[in-house]
C-alpha cells in the first residue's frame, strides 16, 4: 500500500473519530437539557392565570352547576316579576293608561316594573355568585390545596385575586344569560344601545370585583364551611333587600332609605337602570360609577393586604 493511500486512511479515521465524539457530545448535551429542571415562570400573571383557570374549569366543566345557579333569578323574573303587576293594581283604582304610565314613571323611573326588576336581577345574580367566592377558599383550605399553593412562589395576593377573577368571570357570563332571558320575557329594549350594554356590564364587573373581594377576605382564616354559609346568609339578604334592586327607594321608610344610600349595590343597580332602560336614577350616572369604582378598588386592595397577614398554612 503506497504512502498516499495510508495517509488518506489515517485522515478518514481521524475524521470518523471526530464525528463520533461530536455526536456523543451532542447526545450528552441533549440529555443534560432533558434532565435539567424546567425554568419556573416568576411572572405574577402566570400564577394568577393558573389559579383563576383552575377554579373556572371546575365550573364550566359542570353544566349542572351553571344551570342550578341560574334557576333562582329566572324564577324571580318569570314568577315574581310577572305576577307583581303594578300596572294592574293602578288600573284597578280606575286610573287611565296615561295616568298609569305617569304613576309608574314617578315610582320606578320607567313604565314597566318587569324591566325595573330585570335590572335588579342582574345585581341579584352577581351578589349570590360573589358570595360563594369565599366558599372556594374554605374548601381549598380543608382539602389541602391552599397549603400547596402557599408552598409555591405564587404571591398571596394572586391567590386572592384568582378567587375574585373566577367569581367575576362567572358573574359576567350568568348576568349575560339572565339579560337574554329577561329580554325574551318582555324586558323593554327601546333604550338598548351598544354603549349602554357595555356600560352596564362594566358596572356589573366592578360590583362583582368589590363583592367577591368582600366575601373572599371574610373567608381567609375560615376552615368551617358552616360558619362561612352563616356569614353569606347574614350579608346577602340585607345587601339585596336594603337596596333598590327589587323596589324603588321612594316607597321605603326613611331609615331604610338612609341604609340604601350607603349600600354599593344600590349605586350599581341605579347605573344599570339608567344605561339599559333609561330610568330616572336616584343619582347621576357619574356618581354611580364613582362609588362602584371606589368600592371595587378599596375592597380589592384590602383583600390583598389581608392576604399577606392572614393567609398561612
Amino acid at each position: 500500500m503506497d504512502k498516499d493511500t495510508r495517509n488518506n486512511e489515517i485522515e478518514a479515521s481521524k475524521d470518523s473519530e471526530a464525528e463520533t465524539k461530536a455526536t456523543e457530545q451532542a447526545l450528552v448535551e441533549e440529555e443534560q437539557k432533558f434532565r435539567a429542571a424546567p425554568k419556573l415562570s416568576r411572572s405574577p400573571f402566570h400564577g394568577l392565570w393558573a389559579l383563576t383557570n383552575r377554579d373556572l374549569r371546575k365550573w364550566y366543566t359542570n353544566p349542572i352547576q351553571l344551570f342550578v345557579s341560574l334557576i333562582q333569578p329566572i324564577i324571580w323574573l318569570g314568577l315574581f316579576g310577572k305576577a307583581l303587576n303594578f300596572g294592574s293594581f293602578i288600573a284597578g283604582s280606575g286610573a287611565s293608561v296615561a295616568q298609569q304610565d305617569i304613576i309608574l314613571k314617578n315610582f320606578f323611573g320607567t313604565t314597566s316594573y318587569f324591566s325595573f326588576l330585570s335590572c335588579g336581577m342582574l345585581a341579584f345574580i352577581v351578589l349570590f355568585t360573589s358570595a360563594f367566592s369565599g366558599m372556594s377558599v374554605v374548601f381549598d383550605r380543608r382539602f389541602g390545596f391552599l397549603n400547596k399553593a402557599l408552598s409555591t412562589p405564587v404571591a398571596r395576593g394572586s391567590i386572592v385575586m384568582g378567587k375574585i377573577l373566577n367569581s367575576v368571570g362567572r358573574s359576567l357570563i350568568q348576568a349575560a344569560i339572565v339579560l337574554v332571558v329577561a329580554v325574551a320575557l318582555g324586558m323593554d329594549t327601546s333604550h338598548f344601545t351598544v354603549q349602554g350594554i357595555a356600560a352596564a356590564f362594566l358596572l356589573i364587573f366592578l360590583m362583582a370585583v368589590g363583592l367577591s373581594a368582600l366575601f373572599t377576605m371574610l373567608a381567609l382564616r375560615s376552615a368551617d364551611w358552616q360558619t362561612q354559609m352563616a356569614i353569606i346568609n347574614l350579608l346577602n339578604l340585607p345587601l339585596l333587600f336594603a337596596s333598590n334592586a327589587l323596589f324603588p327607594v321612594k316607597i321605603m321608610p326613611t331609615w331604610l332609605q338612609d341604609v340604601v344610600k350607603v349600600n354599593p349595590v344600590s349605586y350599581a343597580v341605579d347605573g344599570i337602570r339608567q344605561v339599559l332602560i333609561g330610568a330616572i336614577g336616584m343619582n347621576s350616572l357619574w356618581l354611580d360609577f364613582a362609588v362602584v369604582i371606589g368600592f371595587a378598588i378599596i375592597l380589592s386592595a384590602v383583600g390583598i393586604v389581608l392576604s399577606w397577614k392572614l393567609l398561612s398554612k
